[in-house]
């Protein structure tokens, strides 16, 4: 996944970033002339987020081989500083923030959002994209329904952040959100929070 136009920055820069947001950091990079090299990681990893560290980290000692700047695309995202230890080694930069959601809505929005009801769990375009493989199987609920409480029982609420709505995504997140039994909100948050955070990390 690459985007080859020529701008700011000048140079090719390569882009460690997450699987669920790489197509993003793809858009933006289209829009903005930005010479990126985009090597995604497998999204599933947020399931075993101890695991997200060490592939990085391979991943990192990969793409050394080309010589070009490299910035990571991912929050701490569960990995409690593990990520951060690895970041920190090779002297590199990450997207601020404990998940995506605070990268696309902003840390203090999503505080606020927990702090008003604290039972929120919350949708990006790619988990209603993916949320068969990403929630159902991964927690075994296709084969075990009965088990839907155990896992969404202490959540009141589901926000959906929206960063391209569509009709048939909107339907997708109702249907999730009804087979976790709670209500859904929409935020229209878009883009624009990981296009700020990748042109920090660009600029420095």
């Amino acid at each position: 996944m690459t985007s080859s136009s020529s701008a700011s920055p000048s140079e090719r820069v390569t882009v460690i970033a997450c699987g669920a947001i790489a197509r993003h950091v793809d858009d933006i990079a289209q829009r903005r002339g930005w010479n990126l090299d985009i090597h995604p990681l497998p999204p599933l990893l947020h399931n075993q987020p101890r695991d997200i560290a060490g592939a990085v980290e391979e991943k990192i000692r990969e793409v050394q081989q080309a010589g070009t700047r490299i910035i990571v695309a991912y929050a701490d995202c569960g990995t409690y500083g593990a990520l951060d230890a690895v970041i920190e080694h090779h002297g590199l930069d990450r997207l601020r923030g404990d998940h995506c959601y605070d990268v696309f809505a902003g840390a203090s929005e999503i505080a606020a959002m927990l702090h008003a009801q604290p039972g929120t769990y919350f949708f990006t375009d790619y988990l209603i994209k993916s949320f068969h493989r990403s929630v159902m199987v991964e927690l075994g609920l296709d084969v075990h329904p009965e088990l839907r409480d155990d896992y969404f029982g202490n959540y009141t609420r589901v926000v959906w952040l929206s960063q391209r709505p569509t009709p048939e995504l909107r339907a997708a997140a109702q249907a999730a959100a009804d087979i976790m039994g709670l209500e859904l909100e929409e935020v229209a948050v878009g883009d624009l929070g990981l296009e700020a955070q990748l042109e920090l990390l660009l600029q420095r």
